[in-house]
Parts: C-alpha cells; structure tokens; sequence
C-alpha cells in the first residue's frame, strides 16, 4: 500500500520580522511614558503568559530592564489562568521551560493562585478576579500576544484583554469566565472582565506582541491602559491580516508532527485546522475543509497538558503515553470543553495509523489521498504535500516546491522519515 510521492513545498509568506528585539521594546516602552505615571522604586508586576511566543524571554527581560533603569522595583508573575496543572509551581515551571526565571530575567517571580475580589462587572455582572500579587503591586504591565483565538471569532479574541480576564483571575476566575462564555459569548466575557479590571485602577498597559505567518516577532506595540480596547482592536485586524494558511480549499489527510498548549490554547489552531472546540468539521468558512487529522506526537514544552486532542481523529500510542491526564482534564473543565480532551483513534506507529485512517476519507486508491504534513499550526512553512496537489501548488504564488518528489518513508519501528532537514 502506497501513496502519493510527496514534496517540500516552501509558502513564502512576507518576512516581518524585527532585527533588534531588546531595543524595540525598549523604545516602544518609553515613547509610550510608562514610567512617569509611578514614582521611582514602586513595585511593578509584569503579567506573562503561558504561550509558546517567539523571543518571549528576550521581551520580557527587557520590559524588567526598563523598569528597572527608571529606578522601579518589578517582578514577573504568571498570567495564565489554569494552566501549569493550576498550581502556583506549575505555572513557574512553564515560564522557566522558556527561560523565565529570576536568574535570567534579573528580578523576581512571584507565583501564586491568590486573588482579590474586584466586584462584579458592569451590565453582566460578573464576579471578577485579581492576582493578589498583581494587585497588591503599584501597577501592572500585561505582556501577551495579540492573535485570533480558537473557539470564537471577534474584534476582540487573544490579547492584553483577555489575559486581564483569563489570565489574571487565575484557576478560580478563569474556570468562572469560561462558564458566562458558554452563556453570552467570550469576546463578551473579556470585554465586560476587561473593563471591570481596568476599574481597580492597577493597570498601566500592556505590550502587545504580533507575530507574522513565520512565527517571528513582527511588531511591538505599547499600549497605554486608555487605548487598550481600541488599541487591540486594530492590531488584531492587523495580524488577521498575516495569518498562514493551508493552502488549498480540500484535503483528504492532515498531518501534524505535534500539538501543545504552548502552540495553541486548543494544542491546535482551530482555525488552521478547521475544527471547532464543540467537535465541528469545517467551523470556520474561509478554511479549507480537511477530512481527517493525524496528530503524532505532543510537545515537551506543553507539561502533559494535551487539551484538543479530541479534535484529532488518529494518534500515537506515544502521544497518548505524554499526556497528564490531571493537567489535561483541568484545563478542559475550566475551559468548558470536555470533548476537546476525547480520545481518538490511536496506533503504535505512524504507519498503522495512516493506512487505518485514510480508508476513512471516501477514496477506494490511496494513490487519490491527498496528504499536507506541517510540523505544528504554527509552522506553516515549509510543508509536505502529496504530489497529486501539484496542480494546486502550480496556481498558488506564494508556493514554492524544494527539490525532487519521494515517497514517504519509515524508519525501523513504522513512523515517518521527516521531509523537514531538507529545508
């Protein structure tokens, strides 16, 4: 059984990205005039989240060097809601997996799952949360990346905003939002906590990270806490705007060398996958519709938490074998999303799990499969694609194709021989 000879394909997307990463926050930070709005040697705490971000300790290193050359006391403290198994060690423990830790940063880390209670937002009256850590400082400055989220779609999804809600409720808070999101909508949610947060007066603003279809660091933006709402507005119209793609409208296979909380809040982009949370095939219009999914492995850097491994149809025993079922079943109940974490169909080998799924897709000659493998949904190039998408590749600019078509192969134990050191 065989199928298609595949190809490397290079997308070759606009290359955003910024040469001098220090020094961009460093500038953004001070034309923005953050520290005159405290006196010299107040405490400021530093919000960070749990995201695989590109450079993200280089950011925040020089967001706590900034602080610190205007003669402030800063700390860094975990922003993230339930994640890290919902306990004060665990959320350190991600921001030290991406090198966060007071050695390197220069200042402390304060993680704990204390909060305050800020009252009940305006109009949805809903009981919001602060780090008390957070709160007890003498302003707060938000680092996050501004991007689509995965379950919803608005002028308002992944950001400073709902890092204020999410993310600084901690375990409790989080687990509450994402009920009222179930009732009346996220990006209402995060809006209505947003401002309610805004309302304690700690807030001093945010740095707003955007990254291009490469994964690089594409744009840093300081937003000052009276243009947040409108500020994020337009940057995520903005990085929207550079979003990578599959590229083509169908596709029988899709594989994916790995998934994680630290490449999406879902494991895997929703959007570029096209599946709902909710279990839905093809939720999002202006994707391409994709059969099946095959997922063969989970992150290291995801600490077990395998949440969206339900939107796969076909994985690894040796996925299965990664995943800490406590953290991953925390994650899904706070987020309100039990079938995210449902187990597929699952095999020893990639081999035994691509000759068992592709029966599935409504073909009877597998040499008719069409196939895209991607290393994760956010690394969308290069890719590997079957050459019976050539046609396709042909029509698309952006397309490239590296090298000679090969058939895929497997090593001893039946899993895949990557296409990627080619590139």
């Amino acid at each position: 059984m065989a199928f298609s000879r595949a190809l490397l394909v290079r997308q070759n997307f606009p290359d955003r990205g910024l040469k001098d990463i220090s020094g961009t926050v460093l500038r953004e930070l001070a034309s923005a005039g953050f520290a005159s709005r405290l006196a010299p040697g107040a405490r400021v705490a530093i919000g960070v989240g749990s995201r695989g971000i590109s450079n993200l300790a280089s950011i925040v290193r020089a967001v706590a060097d900034y602080w610190k050359a205007a003669g402030m006391r800063p700390f860094i403290f975990p922003a993230m809601g339930s994640h890290g198994g919902a306990t004060a060690e665990g959320q350190a423990d991600v921001l030290a997996h991406y090198q966060i830790t007071e050695a390197t940063m220069g200042c402390p880390i304060v993680s704990s799952l204390d909060v305050v209670d800020l009252g009940r937002s305006p109009g949805e009256g809903i009981p919001t949360s602060m780090d008390r850590a957070a709160f007890e400082s003498d302003g707060v400055v938000l680092i996050g990346r501004v991007k689509w989220h995965t379950d919803f779609v608005g002028a308002l999804e992944s950001g400073l905003y709902k890092m204020m809600a999410i993310g600084l409720g901690k375990y409790a808070g989080a687990r509450r939002y994402h009920v009222y999101g179930h009732k009346i909508g996220m990006e209402r949610v995060i809006r209505s906590v947003g401002r309610q947060v805004l309302q304690s007066g700690k807030i001093l603003g945010g740095l707003a990270i955007l990254e291009d279809a490469y994964h690089h660091t594409a744009q840093l933006s300081a937003v000052p806490v009276e243009v947040m709402e409108q500020k994020e507005e337009e940057l995520l119209a903005l990085v929207k705007s550079w979003m990578g793609r599959i590229p083509v409208p169908e596709l029988d296979m899709l594989v994916l060398d790995e998934m994680g909380k630290n490449i999406s809040g879902a494991g895997m982009d929703t959007k570029v996958i096209n599946r709902s949370m909710y279990g839905g095939y093809k939720a999002w219009p202006e994707g391409p519709h994709i059969e099946r999914v095959f997922v063969r492995d989970l992150s290291s850097l995801s600490y077990g938490n395998a949440v969206g491994v339900g939107l796969a149809d076909v994985v690894t025993d040796r996925l299965l074998e990664k995943i800490d079922w406590a953290a991953t079943r925390v994650n899904s109940i706070t987020a309100s999303t039990p079938g995210a974490i449902r187990t597929p169909i699952h095999y020893r080998s990639d081999r035994e799990c691509l000759e068992a799924i592709w029966q599935t897709v409504g073909k009877f000659d597998p040499l008719e499969v069409t196939i895209c493998w991607i290393r994760n949904t956010l690394d969308l190039s290069p890719l590997v694609m079957s050459e019976n998408l050539l046609p396709l590749i042909g029509q698309n600019s952006l397309l490239e194709v590296v090298g000679e078509a090969r058939p895929l192969e497997y090593d001893g134990e039946g899993n895949l021989v990557s296409f990627f050191g080619q590139a």
